[in-house]
């Protein structure tokens, strides 16, 4: 058995792990859900899936596992203020984190980011419980592309990802 790491740590050591940022968004009844994460990567080819570490606390949790879908929403650079946003920062909660950014609504009536990198479109095919999160496992059902390069965040900051 490993040291046991206090939460201080452990943030600061996650702060200098750099992740593409995202917001995941997902619908409960008629009110849009959405949460800043960068707890995203992919899972398979085979099937085309991803997962997406949610906490527990929030609405959009709720909603996923309610409705079993969601979306993810790769930010390009300049959407740090709409990352903020989701993230909590604002004191804004609900659908009204919708305010701000282009949003149109997939297939499924799901908020999509129009100005998004990426839109995925997801099935929940497993979800599992860790610490305050769930772990989302979602078959990717349809992709959404724009051009231009992604927000990342690291160091307890927004960067730009330029090539070497």
């Amino acid at each position: 058995m490993g040291m046991g790491i206090d939460h201080a740590t452990f943030r600061a050591a996650m702060a200098r792990f750099p992740g593409a940022v995202t917001i995941i968004t997902a619908r409960q009844g008629s009110e849009r859900r959405g949460i800043t994460a960068t707890a995203v990567c992919s899972v398979s080819a085979e099937p085309p899936s991803l997962l997406a570490c949610v906490n527990r606390k929030t609405g959009t949790c709720a909603a996923i596992r309610e409705t079993g879908i969601f979306n993810v929403n790769l930010l390009p650079d300049p959407a740090s203020p709409l990352a903020m946003r989701f993230a909590g920062a604002e004191g804004v909660t609900g659908d009204d984190k919708f305010s701000e950014g282009h949003w149109v609504e997939d297939a499924r009536g799901l908020p999509l980011l129009e100005e998004a990198l990426i839109g995925f479109s997801c099935n929940v095919s497993e979800a599992v419980e860790a610490g305050s999160h769930t772990v989302f496992i979602g078959e990717i059902m349809r992709l959404r592309f724009n051009d231009g390069a992604p927000l990342v965040y690291g160091q307890s900051r927004f960067h730009r990802l330029e090539p070497l």
